[in-house]
């Protein structure tokens, strides 16, 4: 878990830097340009992974037939998806009313390629609970594609700086996965073992499919209906709004998700895990949204400045869409560590049609409706997910809502008081910001050791511990 949490904290703040350091360089419209193909490399993604890698995770008796199996589908429907992206190139231009990305998704579609060859390696690592080498291995490949990116952004290379970026990513992360993990395939492809991953993995494809598609879909809508500039607009609110969340969600269940399917026949065990999951990452998250919320003014003009200003808004509702995220997520991550991927799919079905009004809206009345109506979908969402995970393991809503209810009310305080200080404190942005934070780090230690939190103690023991760790390392020679 330490080395999971390090690497998305280590990946956060490079990334975070590195956009920052672009969003200067760049205009909103070369963001939104990359904005409109994200709709249609994701969704390749989503194709190339099939859901075996979490069918590989969770079967205990994989064989390594099952590896290479796996293997060659992946890189058969990379070059697959490829082609069709390259043939459909001038399909994409046009339709978006914009030349230039006939060109562009032609070369940032080769990065489907190049990441089909590194699924089935960070599938072996997640299996095997090694988030050392995998944060080494994102942190190199974050460190080198982002000063790439940040050079030819420099050099006037406008949008391609984002696309060489990302291809340089890809491949750095591909090659030092095959240079630092010692796993090679066979050449074999064994049609029982695919047709027996196939089974559970088919299910969550087709979820994946459908997450990814509609979520995306948002991206669409407004790359179609309004413009480039639109969209990078919103890409930026929802990169400082739902990613931080993401991260410190997937650092989490990656590492959840083998431990807990191995416990997944001792329902109680599954459980207790289950609650402190829950409360753990609300804790976190709940103060973290909250508060970017009440400081987007300020972290805007301190971080990509005023000519980003018509960010703040959509950032505002953003963060709640973050805040809800690892709720959502957890109680999803249930269904597929008890083997219900079926359950999983219903589910999906089911909340996307909630998208289609949202989507409407978003078309006649603008994308900050569209985001209040994200926002509603989002409660209703949740509502649905809890209430069919949390049976099968006798956590139901209102327990969860017992367990998470003292995160946010303190994360409300945090709110109202960082909220308060950018009403009076009439500095430049930076010492603003440095002032919210350092308050609302305040109230949330205050107010965790005063009220002895149960969550606050469990989170700070494991800092110390960790701290502790790093001393004894340092000092044994």
């Amino acid at each position: 878990m330490r080395w999971s949490f390090a690497e998305n904290i280590v990946s956060q703040v490079l990334q975070f830097s590195i956009a920052i350091a672009l969003a200067r360089l760049l205009v909103p419209k070369d963001f939104g340009l990359i904005g409109m193909l994200s709709f249609f490399i994701v969704v390749s993604e989503s194709f190339i992974d099939g859901g075996f890698s979490q069918a590989l995770i969770r079967d205990n008796t994989s064989a390594p037939e099952d590896y290479s199996t796996v293997f060659f589908y992946n890189i058969a429907v990379g070059l697959f998806l490829y082609c069709a992206l390259f043939g459909c190139s001038g399909f994409i231009g046009g339709f978006f009313a914009e030349p230039r990305l006939v060109s562009i998704v032609k070369v940032l579609g080769l990065g489907i390629v190049i990441s089909s060859f590194s699924t089935i390696q960070r599938t072996l690592l997640t299996k095997d609970v090694n988030f050392k080498l995998q944060t080494k291995i994102t942190i190199l490949s974050s460190t080198v594609s982002g000063i790439i990116g940040i050079g030819m952004a420099f050099l006037g290379w406008g949008v391609w700086s984002l696309v060489w970026k990302k291809i340089s990513e890809y491949t750095i992360n591909t090659a030092m996965l095959w240079v630092w993990n010692g796993w090679r395939p066979t050449l074999v492809f064994d049609t029982e073992a695919f047709r027996k991953l196939f089974k559970f993995g088919s299910k969550l494809l087709v979820s994946g499919l459908l997450n990814t598609t509609f979520n995306n879909a948002y991206s669409v809508v407004i790359g179609k209906w309004f413009s480039a500039t639109d969209l990078g607009y919103y890409n930026r609110a929802a990169q400082f709004g739902t990613l931080p969340p993401q991260s410190l969600t997937y650092g989490i269940q990656r590492v959840s998700f083998p431990v807990l399917a191995s416990v997944q026949n001792d329902k109680a065990r599954l459980k207790r895990g289950y609650k402190n999951l829950i409360k753990n990452v609300t804790f976190i998250s709940f103060a973290m949204m909250i508060g970017l919320s009440a400081s987007a003014k300020v972290v805007v003009l301190t971080f990509i400045g005023d000519q980003w200003l018509p960010v703040v808004p959509y950032l505002r509702l953003m963060c709640f869409l973050g805040m809800m995220y690892p709720l959502h997520a957890i109680n999803l991550n249930m269904l597929t560590v008890l083997g219900r991927s079926d359950r999983f799919l219903k589910l999906e079905i089911i909340k996307k049609i909630l998208v289609v009004p949202a989507l409407a809206a978003g078309i006649y009345w603008g994308i900050k409706v569209l985001i209040i109506f994200m926002c509603f979908n989002s409660i209703v969402s949740y509502y649905i997910n809890s209430y069919w995970s949390g049976s099968m393991i006798d956590y139901r809503l209102k327990e969860q809502i017992v367990d998470i209810l003292p995160s946010f009310a303190l994360a409300v305080v945090i709110g109202i008081a960082v909220w308060s200080v950018s009403l009076v404190a009439h500095f430049v942005p930076p010492v603003v910001l440095l002032i919210q934070t350092a308050v609302g780090l305040s109230i949330l230690i205050a107010v965790g050791e005063s009220l002895k939190m149960e969550t606050y103690f469990q989170l700070r023991e494991i800092v110390a511990s960790t701290i502790i760790r790093r001393r004894t390392a340092v000092q044994t020679p």
